[in-house]
């Protein structure tokens, strides 16, 4: 159970309650629910395992010792006696902080107000310690359904005309998609340093989005506004539904803004994609005209593969680099860098370039060189502009075993939202939250992953004292262990 005073430091310590009492329009008497009560309560209500319902939120604050509820208002000395808050101020409050941090016109995006409301929560309940333990993020984005029933076939009315219609993957029938009624729910978690320690996953951006909009592009300057806020960017780990936008709308301002990209590839942007001065643009690099096709065309390793399978991949991944054009410079003001053909920096043979002949035979060579060599190959070095690979280009060569070893920590954005769905806990699944309109919906998931952010500390936490405590009686940090059964076992007498 989460304490009342770790919810409460979190709350103070955001600032979203002051700003936000601030933006309400002043009634003929004071209101008894504060924003900041508001707030706790609904943290109480989600950390108790409780749905997102203001009658769960209200059950949550009269349950309170005496005491608390004085100091939180919940308990308040009217004219005719104390008086305990109702589940209609409860409403009431709730009407004016969204209405206040909702757009007058809504369209499917969170207001700058509600998203840096939300933004200073998520902060708030990351430790200090942890802020800067590691930059890395991991991000995806999930289905959040909403409570409104789909307008009727031929109409567009309906109880929460901020959802629509979006589509999500099936597990329970393989790779398959299904369509859900509701938003997108993106969300950003800390994932620890290449050959890093490890650290707690904690969530530390979010928004939710109407599925008529693109949940990519909307995220993104979420994330790009985080060095703006002294949070510089690390890597930034994306599956290829992100890295298959456009690259004006997430791969180009993440750049700008510091971040490195780890990135799958969508199968349509894998293998050789066109040619930039001769070179063959594949996979995110530029490479030498004469490398054998079957290496520019290696796609990711598979996950059943075996260590003797993992090995050959990456033997041919590193042979593929061989061929790979050296960066020279990193990128300009502008975007533009220089890049070496391979035969001139000593990774391969080639004839047009006879001081590589002289390399050992160790490095491949190149047979057949062009008959019309181009700038590639007649130029010491060559200028690419910011448009070629803007999309693709990322911080490891796609996709070898250092890609492979540094993408493995995305699986921390499906641990995020495995928590954030769990049954046992709080299922954000239909009925969660039954309140209609962006607004309310992202304060309550934004108030459940501070709530799940507090969880994973206490378990971090208690992890960490657990190992100081083996270390002090010489013994090794405890590890899961992970038992394969039979189907025999079942049936095993007892």
């Amino acid at each position: 159970m989460i304490s009342l005073a770790a919810l409460e430091e979190v709350t103070g310590a955001s600032g979203v309650a002051p700003q936000t009492e601030d933006m309400l329009p002043a009634g003929a008497r004071s209101r008894q629910l504060s924003v900041r009560t508001l707030l706790l309560g609904m943290m109480l209500a989600l950390a108790d395992g409780r749905p997102a319902h203001l009658t769960r939120v209200r059950q949550a604050l009269v349950s309170l010792p005496e005491g608390e509820q004085r100091r939180l208002g919940v308990l308040a000395d009217w004219r005719n006696g104390p008086h305990l808050l109702t589940c209609r101020q409860a409403e009431y409050t709730v009407g004016l902080v969204t209405a206040a941090l909702g757009k007058d016109q809504p369209d499917g995006l969170p207001s700058p107000e509600l998203q840096r409301a939300c933004d200073g929560l998520l902060e708030a309940s990351v430790p200090g310690e942890s802020k800067d333990a590691s930059r890395p993020l991991a991000v995806d984005w999930s289905d959040l359904e909403s409570f409104s029933r789909p307008p009727p076939r031929g109409t567009s009315g309906c109880a929460d005309p901020e959802a629509s219609w979006g589509h999500r993957k099936d597990n329970l029938t393989g790779d398959q998609d299904e369509l859900f009624y509701g938003c997108y729910l993106p969300d950003a978690v800390t994932v620890p340093d290449e050959q890093g320690p490890p650290v707690p996953e904690f969530a530390r951006r979010m928004t939710v989005s109407s599925c008529r909009r693109d949940p990519v592009p909307a995220f993104t300057p979420v994330l790009t506004a985080m060095p703006q806020g002294g949070i510089p960017l690390g890597d930034v780990l994306a599956g290829s539904g992100y890295s298959h936008r456009v690259p004006g709308s997430r791969a180009v301002p993440l750049r700008l803004a510091g971040a490195a990209l780890v990135q799958d590839l969508h199968p349509h942007d894998r293998g050789p994609r066109g040619t930039h001065e001769g070179a063959v643009i594949a996979n995110g690099n530029l490479y030498c005209p004469a490398a054998p096709r079957a290496l520019l065309e290696l796609g990711p390793l598979s996950r059943a593969a075996t260590p003797a399978q993992a090995a050959q991949h990456d033997t041919r991944t590193a042979e593929a680099a061989r061929y790979k054009l050296g960066r020279l410079t990193s990128d300009d003001a502008d975007g533009y860098h220089r890049v070496q053909c391979p035969a001139a920096a000593g990774k391969v043979r080639c004839p047009l370039q006879p001081p590589s002949m002289t390399l050992d035979r160790d490095r491949p060579e190149i047979l057949t060189p062009p008959e019309q060599p181009q700038a590639c190959c007649t130029q010491q070095s060559l200028t690419v502009p910011p448009h070629v690979n803007a999309k693709t280009r990322q911080k490891h060569d796609y996709p070898s075993a250092a890609w492979r070893r540094s993408y493995a920590r995305r699986s921390a954005a499906e641990r995020g939202f495995a928590t954030a769905k769990d049954p046992a806990s709080n299922d954000i699944a239909r009925g969660w939250c039954r309140l209609m309109g962006l607004a309310p919906l992202m304060l309550f998931v934004t108030t459940l992953l501070v709530v799940r952010n507090q969880r994973i500390l206490t378990a971090w936490n208690t992890r960490q004292e657990e190992n100081r405590q083996r270390a002090a009686r010489g013994l090794p940090p405890k590890t899961r262990k992970r038992r394969r059964k039979t189907l025999a076992a079942p049936a095993a007498p007892p």
